[in-house]
């Protein structure tokens, strides 16, 4: 669908929820109908544990689908039971179910009780037979007769095979909707609709603050994230790295609506070797390049750990604002003690982002946890700051004419002027002559007042030298 249509609430989109036993192809499923890699592929069971969301438009309708965890049998305090209890979760909101078996392996006895249990929830069922390659497996699709949930269709998601079919499938069987699907929309309605949303662009609210909450395993980030929702979203535990997925979801405060992203914990590279878990690592990493803010949780417990200021110096690389998040503060001893030796390792170790907001809460019982979002859009309208020229400028020559630059082989540097380019995050540039010779230390001495004169506390602060041609140089 054109960008120019104007589209539906999220929360006004069919549900169309993938379900099925761990490894039958749920995650490739869900990477064909949304156009692209977004949920982790491998030939592993159980790799997706948390409930993954996406949005397409198939056949031209707009649905919403989510791809679950594997349905195992297990008890419900464990790992696997609380994986089940997210997937029976999303199912409990489908308008539509595509339950899927493994055309290759045969009808298990999981894929009988399973089917057995989505009939009894009442929901419409399409029942995919995957890894259904070639006549031979589109033969063995025809076992899945056997659960009782009408016809099977045999598809290939890996190669393609069948998915269009899925596709019309999945918009025949979905709830009539008021609109018809854009294909079919006259020419006429296309030009209204155009023109509608061209009136309406210098109104319609600003989209989602983009938030990515990032830390090292067990640091608590799901948790978090679930006690900032009000619901058990993500799956939690004492187990370390149960996150494997970038998750996205919606959430609303005062100011307007934020897409949260909860990540895989961020260990020390030498320790990745799992395929997997490098997969999962470079998920994070492509979720923190997409955020504006950044949220880095600490165990408070555990204090500052190398690999929490590695993260945080990938922050500042990428030029996102960052929000400090001190969790498990209810299980801190000495508090004075421990927020200043975290705020002094800070401020030694992270020069380059002094200033950085810190919030300390306990996410597992909700203390302190009402103060982050507002910190976190402090640390927003920061990131988005512009200096005004005459009072950048004023405060360029007060800087120079107390502390000129440095003589480099004889000759002094002269800096002119100094302008911002651009915000987010603030970026100035520097013209003079041989601004390439000033040195580093010379360059945070600019830095440093930038940030405290113009209240410009934790962002990052980009400053781009530019020096003036020379009109009398002789052309060689």
């Amino acid at each position: 669908m054109s960008s120019s249509f104007p589209s539906a609430p999220v929360d006004a989109l069919p549900v169309v929820v993938i379900a099925g036993r761990p490894n039958v192809g749920k995650s490739t499923i869900f990477n064909r109908l949304v156009g692209r890699r977004q949920a982790l592929v491998a030939d592993t069971p159980g790799v997706t544990r948390d409930r993954k969301e996406g949005q397409a438009t198939v056949r031209g309708r707009a649905i919403r689908i989510i791809d679950t965890a594997g349905l195992e049998e297990a008890a419900p305090d464990t790992l696997y039971g609380r994986m089940r209890a997210s997937s029976e979760s999303a199912v409990a909101t489908a308008d539509l179910v595509l339950f899927c078996i493994d055309a290759r392996s045969g009808i298990t006895p999981a894929d009988e009780h399973f089917a057995n249990w989505l009939r009894r929830q009442g929901r419409p069922v399409l029942l995919i037979a995957n890894k259904a390659e070639g006549r031979q497996g589109a033969a063995a699709a025809m076992e899945a007769f056997s659960l009782g949930l009408g016809a099977p269709l045999a598809i290939s998601a890996e190669h393609g095979e069948g998915v269009a079919d899925l596709m019309a499938e999945i918009v025949d069987r979905l709830p009539p909707t008021d609109l018809p699907p854009v294909h079919k929309l006259t020419r006429r309605d296309r030009r209204v609709l155009a023109e509608s949303a061209e009136e309406e662009e210098d109104v319609r609210p600003p989209g989602p603050l983009r938030l990515a909450i990032v830390g090292r395993p067990n640091a608590g980030k799901s948790t978090l994230l679930n006690r900032l929702l009000g619901e058990e979203r993500m799956i939690t535990g004492p187990e370390p790295g149960l996150t494997r997925d970038s998750i996205a979801v919606m959430l609303n405060d005062d100011e307007g609506p934020i897409q949260l992203v909860d990540t895989a914990g961020l260990r020390r590279k030498a320790r990745i070797d799992e395929t997997l878990e490098k997969m999962s690592v470079s998920a994070s990493i492509e979720a923190l390049k997409m955020a504006e803010v950044v949220i880095l949780v600490l165990d408070a417990t555990l204090g500052v750990h190398e690999q929490d200021l590695q993260i945080a110096r990938l922050i500042e690389r990428e030029g996102r604002c960052c929000v400090l998040a001190l969790n498990k503060w209810d299980a801190v001893e000495d508090r004075a003690e421990t927020r200043q030796a975290i705020r002094d390792r800070i401020e030694t170790s992270l020069a380059q982002m002094r200033g950085i907001p810190v919030v300390s809460f306990s996410a597992m019982t909700g203390a302190g946890i009402n103060k982050l979002l507002p910190t976190v859009r402090r640390a927003y309208e920061v990131w988005n700051r512009r200096v005004p020229t005459g009072a950048l400028n004023r405060w360029f020559e007060m800087m120079v004419s107390r502390h000129p630059p440095p003589l480099v082989d004889g000759r002094r540097l002269k800096l002119r002027y100094i302008t911002q380019a651009k915000a987010r995050p603030p970026t100035f540039i520097v013209f003079g002559t041989r601004t390439d010779q000033l040195p580093e230390d010379y360059q945070r001495y600019l830095v440093n007042g930038l940030r405290e004169t113009f209240d410009l506390p934790g962002t990052p602060i980009r400053l781009l030298l530019r020096a003036s041609s020379n009109p009398y140089a002789k052309e060689r």
